[in-house]
């Protein structure tokens, strides 16, 4: 179905090839998933399937990519359309419409299909995806997982012969990615679909491969046999070989079957936590001068910190004083209840996990202590100061965030310049941005243009600027977005560090072995209201849901990260 002979792409901003001399057949009806750390070139590789490279993002193709025997080089990818079915790393560049139901329909009236047809199809699609209750909302109003599942849906409406998925549950909830992965799967399995996908979340996905392509490598074959050598492997895998089990398990039930010698081992070892405690140190000092004063005159860089015109109770500690304060907050979006009676607390040096389901309300919760959404009622205070009537100027030296589209904070050319004008807004010393940069992101070079850069390296590009600043308290929507395992341990490493200095971080996020590593606590959001909040390994280990793998695999002994298994043993 999919045949790359001797194939090279070479950008000319990069010298050097993203893709080198790659030989690879991909058969009719299987899922194959592509691995390796970020910016090897698996979005390229995805690309070059499409015909996006290099019609649209320029570079030079070598070799030859053909697509149910048709050349990619001289079909451009609306003479694809009909075979190929692509959905990239950012479901907004995806859309063309304004309603979801229309949004999976315009590829079938694209392609001239029957009215009859078409209805039966996007019917089908709703349900599979869970979207029915979604028919009629506007796109813009949904939350990145929803919009996310809508862009998969699109691509599926027309039935392509073949399905080229970049990322395809990053931005998802644990159970809407399953259901995804799962439909993915039927597809195959029924209608011998072909599925080209690239997934930095091995976890989720990695069951479900025929074959696993190990980039730069170029390696494939069984996902065993490729996980056993790659450098990128879920947390399952990581398990399996420090236990040394064989074959290597790729999921918990068979991990589970292997567990009871290492569940022996470990006896009654209480694990500790993977989660430095909270820092008894005070609140850090605000973060310097504000961007005016710095006379850098980029105005856009904070612009989503502008002003736009009974739950459970909150945990936190006893004694300290809240650097977050939330107590009874609702928020109404037209018609849709956005939150509903939230209270949060959160200290100096704690983390906290906001996790919930696509829609729950993580992002408008963040929106509301960094002043872009006005509360409806109850009362938000950051530092003392409620953020939707603090100046932005003012209130960018307390908070920083960093939302899910890495491009919303990025508008320099180069990557020098970001760090630049990062450092300026900051009040810091030259030269820390980029350090920044070196740290989360090592190999980029000054010259590359941040939209040259992969999904991750631009997320981890924006973490860097808003990182710069030293905000008391920060931030995250989704940070591990993009980000392969060596990128999100650097990022771990990173917040503990600013964590353990009295700093503040709030994150949104579906990454549950994320969660695990770096929360001192979970909170829970469901329909818009806190429905549990508690220490991680309470709330995690209890939910089927939101748990790690390695307390999957190792319950009811306490365990949820592979280094606790590995310092025990």
């Amino acid at each position: 179905m999919i045949r790359f002979e001797n194939v090279s792409v070479t950008y000319a901003e990069r010298g050097a090839p993203t893709l080198r001399n790659l030989d690879l057949t991909v058969p009719e009806g299987e899922l194959v998933l592509l691995v390796g750390p970020s910016g090897v070139g698996k979005s390229t590789l995805l690309g070059a399937v499409s015909g996006l490279v290099p019609h649209f993002t320029g570079g030079t193709l070598t070799g030859r990519v053909t697509v149910a025997g048709r050349d990619t080089r001289t079909h451009k990818p609306r003479e694809l359309a009909d075979v190929v079915g692509t959905v990239g790393q950012d479901p907004q560049a995806h859309f063309v419409t304004d309603t979801v139901e229309d949004e999976l329909a315009y590829g079938m009236e694209s392609l001239g299909l029957a009215p009859a047809v078409m209805r039966r199809r996007v019917e089908e699609t709703l349900d599979l995806l869970g979207l029915a209750e979604l028919r009629d909302r506007p796109i813009a109003t949904l939350s990145g997982g929803q919009q996310q599942r809508v862009a998969i849906g699109s691509v599926l409406t027309p039935h392509p012969r073949v399905l080229v998925l970049d990322e395809p549950t990053s931005a998802l909830d644990p159970a809407a990615a399953e259901d995804v992965l799962a439909v993915l799967q039927r597809l195959v399995h029924d209608l011998g679909t072909t599925v080209l996908m690239a997934e930095h979340r091995l976890e989720r996905v990695v069951q479900y491969a025929d074959r696993v392509l190990l980039l730069p490598e170029g390696v494939m074959g069984p996902p065993a046999e490729v996980m056993a050598v790659s450098p990128v492997c879920p947390p399952v895998v990581a398990l399996g070989r420090l236990a040394g089990w064989s074959p290597l398990p790729l999921t918990v039930r068979d991990a589970r079957r292997e567990a009871a010698g290492l569940r022996e081992r470990l006896g009654d070892v209480s694990p500790a936590s993977p989660v430095p405690a909270v820092p008894a140190a005070p609140p850090v000092r605000d973060a310097g001068p504000a961007s005016e004063a710095s006379g850098s005159g980029r105005r856009g860089r904070f612009s989503p910190f502008r002003r736009r015109s009974g739950g459970v109770e909150a945990s936190g500690r006893a004694g300290e004083p809240g650097l977050v304060d939330v107590r009874g907050l609702g928020v109404r979006r037209g018609r849709v209840e956005a939150l509903r009676r939230v209270d949060l607390r959160v200290a100096p040096g704690e983390t906290v996990a906001l996790m919930g389901r696509n829609g729950a309300g993580k992002s408008t919760l963040l929106g509301s202590l960094v002043g872009m959404v006005e509360p409806t009622s109850g009362s938000v205070l950051v530092g003392g100061r409620a953020p939707h009537r603090t100046d932005p100027r003012e209130l960018i030296r307390r908070v920083g965030l960093v939302p899910q589209e890495p491009r919303d904070l990025l508008y320099a050319d180069t990557v020098a310049a970001e760090c630049a004008a990062a450092d300026a807004d900051a009040g810091a010393s030259p030269g820390s941005c980029r350090a920044l940069v070196s740290e989360l992101l090592p190999g980029v070079t000054d010259g590359t243009h941040p939209r040259d850069l992969s999904e991750g390296q631009r997320l981890a590009l924006a973490l860097a600027v808003v990182l710069t600043g030293r905000p008391p308290l920060l931030l995250l929507d989704e940070p591990t977005r993009g980000l392969d395992y060596a990128a999100k341990g650097r990022l771990v490493a990173h917040l503990r560090a600013l964590a353990a200095e009295g700093h503040a971080i709030v994150l949104a996020t579906h990454d549950v072995e994320l969660a695990a590593e770096l929360a001192h606590r979970v909170v829970i959001l469901a329909s818009g209201e806190v429905v549990a909040d508690g220490p991680t390994a309470d709330v995690v280990v209890s939910s089927p849901a939101f748990s790690p793998q390695v307390a999957k695999i190792l319950a009811p002994q306490p365990w949820l990260t592979v280094e606790q298994v590995r310092e025990a043993l």
